[in-house]
């Protein structure tokens, strides 16, 4: 039977919206590709809430916190594991804090809750009999912490040694042979078939067909191991009944998903989405639907998987040294918030640059944005600190000339297309269109130069139709913006003196002048100088970080 596959479908069922990162590898540090995910996620919650305000929202993150990897990060920084996984954890919760990602739950796979439940888990499998032990031989990755097929094996050439890799990730393998508990992944190829068969399971549609295609060209899905020796993974959840044997660090990990919903209760599963990056694609769209099939359990609903960050075109990897660090860019939060989101595309790798962090912060963020703010909101022009009144008749006394129309048009289909794409998680083309709203807004501000028609009192009513314009656009494109850049949203938003209870999307879908037989009083504004976002300043030696006013 196929799904019902809509974003909003926990809203149709009257049950929480529930949205998930993947939770992260405390190996070593976060970098700028675990922040961009867990913006990503966060972009969705906040669109939901603006959408639907009265529902509630479970977001999810959290970290990994077991494994042969840890250990050795752990040794290696002469630590006990135990302090080891809470400082690297606490990184995590504090960078996406200082993000504005705001997670409902926060698991990490050291919290006595997730052990009950993988341990849960792990039984409701055992009793359906899809674990069973054998005698297990293969290629091992160490750097995956996973078997790898004969299939997707290679010989390699690395300081003049031919050796074994991974196809799929580049790591070296190595041959291992142990008891292991293995899962019947072979039993549910059909079922994964029939799931994803569904449109738009996976998103985008080529991560979809990615998966088909590993199902397709595969005669036999094979088992897989869930379990490690204890001596070898002693840092890890022990097999129930088995002290000898570890569950194995994915499934252990992939079960936080169900710690958050509160399994074995699990009121809002399952999920609505689940945002991962496609070099975790096969375990969240093959074992991860297999394992909630074989417990009885639904797959998600959706998930939504995304391409990678790139320095330099390489992908940013702990191994290769070449991360990013998100509190070392040369800006503001907000600012490279707004460049991860308003860059990537979901299907396509992108690539990062200080530059390009910079170039677009100064053009967007402090000129198309924040200098007409400035400008309209300034003693300058708008010497009474007021969004002016506005009467249908006054509008035409604003000379209706073809950048008055453009901006006019552009400013009421704006919502809907950006609905759209925010529904679709194309951000970048929601950020593209209020960016081309705004800049046809500054076009028509310039066009006819408020400054000119300060000098004559006669001109005032005039002046005030031009400002309202103005103003009426940056309300709605603030509205819009709001799960982009939530804290430069907000501040212009507070500027404007918009109600708190007035920033939700159905506040943005009509402007002013569309509402027929509105009459729209003049408000005030917010006194004072007004600096939405302060320009990024560099000259040839530093880069001499700007931080936008709180």
């Amino acid at each position: 039977m196929r799904l019902t596959l809509r974003l909003f479908s926990s809203v149709v069922q009257k049950r929480p919206f529930y949205v998930t990162t993947p939770i992260f590898y405390v190996n070593a540090a976060p970098h700028l590709g675990h922040l961009y995910t867990a913006l990503v996620a966060d972009a969705v919650q906040r669109f939901e809430k603006l959408t639907n305000p009265h529902y509630e929202i479970i977001f999810s993150t959290g970290t990994d916190e077991h494994g042969t990897k840890v250990q050795q990060a752990a040794a290696k920084a002469n630590l006990s594991l135990a302090e080891y996984c809470a400082n690297i954890s606490s990184e995590y919760a504090s960078l996406f804090r200082d993000f504005g990602v705001e997670y409902t739950d926060y698991v990490r796979t050291t919290e006595e809750r997730h052990k009950k439940a993988v341990r849960h888990f792990w039984k409701e499998l055992v009793d359906r009999d899809f674990i069973y032990k054998a005698n297990y031989s293969g290629w091992y990755s160490v750097n995956d912490e996973s078997f790898v097929p004969e299939s997707h094996v290679k010989d390699e050439v690395r300081n003049g040694e031919t050796v074994k890799v991974s196809l799929e990730s580049g790591h070296r393998v190595e041959w291992t042979e142990e008891i292991n508990y293995m899962f019947r992944l072979s039993a549910f190829k059909n079922d994964l078939q029939e799931w994803l068969k569904n449109d738009g399971v996976i998103t985008p549609s080529k991560y979809q067909k990615q998966l088909q295609e590993m199902l397709e060209n595969s005669t036999h899905l094979p088992d897989i191991s869930v379990s490690r020796p204890a001596s070898r993974v002693h840092w890890a959840i022990r097999v129930p009944d088995d002290e000898e044997q570890s569950i194995y660090v994915w499934l252990d990990a992939l079960v936080n998903y169900l710690t958050a919903a509160g399994f074995p209760a699990a009121r809002a599963w399952p999920a609505d989405l689940h945002v991962v990056g496609k070099d975790i694609l096969k375990f969240h769209g093959i074992y991860w639907p297999a394992f909630l099939l074989a417990a009885r359990l639904r797959p998600p609903r959706r998930v939504l998987c995304h391409a990678h960050w790139t320095a330099a075109g390489v992908k940013m990897s702990k191994s290769l040294h070449n991360a990013v660090c998100p509190r070392a860019a040369p800006a503001a939060a907000h600012a490279l918030r707004y460049l991860l989101l308003r860059e990537a595309t979901m299907a396509q790798d992108a690539n990062y640059s200080e530059t390009k962090l910079i170039n677009v912060a100064n053009s967007e963020l402090a000129d198309t944005l924040g200098n007409l703010a400035s400008r309209c909101c300034g003693a300058a022009l708008n010497p009474r600190q007021e969004f002016p009144a506005l009467h249908a008749q006054e509008l035409l006394q604003c000379s209706l000339n073809d950048v008055t129309v453009r901006l006019l048009d552009a400013a009421e289909r704006m919502p809907d297309l950006c609905h759209t794409h925010y529904r679709n998680y194309q951000f970048y083309k929601a950020v593209d269109e209020v960016i081309h709203v705004l800049h046809l807004a500054n076009l028509f501000f310039e066009t006819h130069k408020p400054w000119e028609l300060r000098k004559q009192v006669e001109n005032q009513k005039h002046l005030d139709v031009i400002l309202h314009i103005t103003m009426e656009t940056l309300r709605i494109s603030g509205i819009i913006l709001q799960p982009i850049i939530p804290d430069l949203s907000t501040k212009l938003l507070d500027k404007l003196q918009i109600p708190k209870d007035k920033r939700y999307w159905k506040d943005c879908e009509r402007p002013s002048w569309k509402i027929k037989g509105a009459i729209h009083e003049t408000k005030n504004i917010q006194s004072g100088k007004f600096v939405l976002f302060q320009r990024i300043y560099t000259d040839k030696n530093n880069v001499q970080k700007k931080k936008a006013s709180a």
